[in-house]
C-alpha cells in the first residue's frame, strides 16, 4: 500500500521545529498505540495558565511526527483551556489533509496534550 502524504506533512516530518525535550517540564504526557507502535512524549511549560513552551519526542511514522509538531504550533501561547479545545480536524487542516489510515495519529497527539495538562494539574 502506498501512502500519499501532503507537502506539509512531509515538510514537518523532515524538519520538525518543535522536536525536543523541556528540562523541568511542568507537565509530561506519554501516549502510545499498540496498533501501529507510535509513541509520543509531550512536554509543556506553563506560566500564568498559558502554555509558554511545548516540545515533543515521537517515535513513529511521518504522520505521527507531523501531528506532534503541528499540535505544538497550535497549542503554544494558548491558555490551557484554549489548547484543550484543539480537535482532530484542526490538526488535519494544519497539515493539509492526511490519509485516513493515519487519522489515529491526530488522536494520539491530542491525547498526549491532555495527559501533559493532567500531569501539570496533578503536581499543583
Amino acid at each position: 500500500m502506498i501512502i500519499r502524504y501532503s507537502d506539509e506533512i512531509l515538510r514537518r516530518f523532515n524538519n520538525p521545529k518543535n522536536s525536543g525535550e523541556i528540562k523541568n517540564a511542568d507537565g509530561i504526557g506519554i501516549v502510545g498505540s499498540r496498533v501501529c507502535g507510535d509513541v509520543m512524549h509531550l512536554f509543556v511549560k506553563i506560566e500564568n495558565n498559558t502554555i509558554s513552551d511545548i516540545k515533543f519526542k515521537t517515535l513513529g511514522c511521518a504522520a505521527a511526527i507531523s501531528f506532534s509538531d503541528a499540535l505544538c504550533d497550535l497549542a503554544k501561547n494558548k491558555s490551557i483551556e484554549q489548547a484543550l479545545e484543539i480537535k482532530k480536524n484542526d490538526l488535519i487542516k494544519e497539515l493539509g489533509g492526511v490519509p485516513n489510515i493515519k487519522l489515529h495519529c491526530s488522536l494520539l497527539a491530542i491525547e498526549a496534550l491532555h495527559k501533559a495538562v493532567e500531569d501539570f494539574k496533578g503536581k499543583k
